[in-house]
């Protein structure tokens, strides 16, 4: 059995100089970091932790403001590559965590063969030993451009936690060690893996005439994916997936790459698909446009009811109305594929 990355860290550099700003968002993931490490030095940028829910008191009941070894919150500190915690949720149990790894210029690295671990760490009650390792599932945004590492580790309890990332390059046998604090919440914003999913009436062909391009954004619409509404779904006892999607307004720019995966995942494991246009829209001109309040786009109902703070967000729901899997912005194939798998077998 191979020996963990992990284990085979290069001490991280004991001195480390603190980026200007580095601005990162759930999913797009832009990072613009204003500070170069010297010679021999690492870099420590901020926020890692700038999006999410506030956990519970539990993450005040422990300073991780000077842990040794690790940085202080809202930082990474690294011997190279640069993870970036892209979840908008981080919660209690099985949590699915998106990292984007991007170089000391910001730029984003999108390499299959780069070999990823994941260290967590529960830092209020040992900073020092993992809890588990996890190698991440490698999955495309945009394939060539975007990628992400999905991760998926049993995190216990509200608080702050740890995760160490190693990525070894195997072209050249280097190994980055990198480290950064998150907090972790015991709800997120909407309904989770396990809950009852909400009936919510949502617009189908139907309600249109049966012109796709008056409940779809999408420039090459699949007409089945609108035949049903979210509450006739639910009452047809069926297993379906639910896709929150708008290829037009996508604020994440990852709507398209993702509306083709489910597109290709529904050929090879049938399923309905429900899919909704997250942001209230009017049909003129020929076109789907948005309808803005104060300056920004207004959710529907449903997205309200679901509480997604991003889009594109996949929920896979079973017979009997109960969510299966939860997938925020990027879902890889085979990812997608084993969770129907799961509900129509």
């Amino acid at each position: 059995m191979r020996s963990h990355l992990l284990l085979q860290f290069p001490p991280l550099p004991s001195r480390a100089v603190r980026a200007a700003a580095v601005a990162a968002t759930a999913i797009a993931i832009a990072v613009v970091a204003g500070a170069c490490s010297p010679a021999g030095g690492g870099l420590t940028v901020a926020p890692s932790d700038s999006i999410g829910p506030v956990p519970t008191d539990a993450a005040a009941a422990c300073d991780t403001s000077n842990l040794p070894g690790w940085p202080k919150p809202g930082q990474v500190t690294t011997s190279g590559i640069i993870p970036v915690l892209a979840s908008s949720e981080r919660l209690v149990g099985k949590s699915r965590l998106l990292f984007v790894l991007v170089d000391q210029e910001n730029r984003p690295l999108a390499d299959e063969s780069l070999q990823v671990e994941i260290g967590f760490y529960d830092l209020c009650a040992d900073p020092a030993t993992t809890t588990e390792v996890v190698t991440p599932l490698f999955a495309w945004g945009i394939v060539g451009v975007r990628a992400f590492y999905v991760a998926t580790p049993e995190l216990s309890h509200a608080g702050t936690w740890g995760a160490a990332v190693a990525v070894r390059d195997p072209a050249t046998g280097t190994t980055t060690g990198a480290k950064l604090q998150f907090t972790v919440a015991e709800a997120g914003f909407g309904p989770r893996v396990g809950d009852a999913a909400p009936a919510v009436k949502t617009p189908t062909l139907a309600d249109v005439g049966g012109d796709v391009r008056q409940v779809s954004t999408d420039p090459q619409p699949e007409p089945s994916f609108y035949e049903t509404s979210l509450d006739a779904a639910l009452a047809a006892k069926e297993p379906f997936l639910l896709a929150f999607i708008t290829p037009a307004f996508c604020q994440s720019a990852q709507c398209g790459p993702t509306i083709d995966v489910v597109k290709e995942a529904v050929r090879d494991a049938p399923i309905r698909v429900v899919a909704v246009e997250p942001y209230r829209l009017a049909y003129q001109d020929g076109r789907l446009q948005a309808v803005y309040e104060n300056g920004g786009f207004v959710p529907v109902e449903a997205a309200n009811t679901y509480g997604i703070p991003t889009e594109p967000w996949l929920f896979v729901v079973d017979a009997s109305g109960t969510i299966t899997a939860s997938f925020e912005a990027v879902v890889g194939e085979a990812e997608l594929a084993d969770a129907i798998r799961a509900v129509t077998k």
